[in-house]
């Protein structure tokens, strides 16, 4: 079951193919953009975060969702993983950051799905580790995108963001 959702996924991805990019994509900077001024990244090391990602259709019908690899160190070995839902109010897209944890790439330890160890779990149960799992696993064969940290804390045009930590 798993091989024919993870085959569905890898033809419904909206991901580039791997072919050499300046400027990383606007999804991925809109998106991006939400992470950092909701206080979900890790504090910034360097002046450029390294990013992978993809969008999904197909997990949650009528649904768009982005996920999104933060990578840690230069190779992608361990990050953060971010779903992040995607809707359109008129002009404006809606990132609505809904799950995140950090992971390290691993064969070992009893908590290891498929190969990847979530040091931070995310919220919700087994279903949701296994889509988060798959998209690590997508992504790794994508482009990364660096994108400058300053770019970060600029909003992009006609983009809104939100987050499960939101005040209701």
């Amino acid at each position: 079951m798993k091989t024919i959702w993870l085959a569905l996924l890898m033809l419904s991805c909206s991901c580039n193919i791997a072919l050499p990019q300046e400027h990383p994509p606007q999804l991925l900077v809109q998106a991006s953009h939400c992470l950092a001024v909701k206080n979900h990244l890790p504090p910034y090391k360097s002046t450029a975060l390294s990013f992978g990602y993809m969008v999904d259709s197909i997990s949650y019908p009528g649904e768009k969702v982005i996920y999104l690899v933060e990578y840690i160190g230069p190779g992608r070995s361990h990050g953060m993983v971010f779903a992040v839902w995607l809707t359109e109010e008129g002009s404006d897209k809606v990132f609505n950051i809904q799950n995140n944890a950090k992971f390290v790439r691993s064969n070992k330890g009893e908590d290891v799905v498929e190969g990847v160890n979530f040091v931070e779990p995310p919220l919700g149960g087994t279903w949701t580790q296994e889509r988060l799992v798959s998209a690590i696993k997508l992504i790794e064969g994508q482009p990364r995108f660096m994108i400058p940290v300053e770019g970060l804390l600029v909003a992009p045009a006609n983009t809104r963001c939100e987050s499960y930590t939101d005040s209701k």
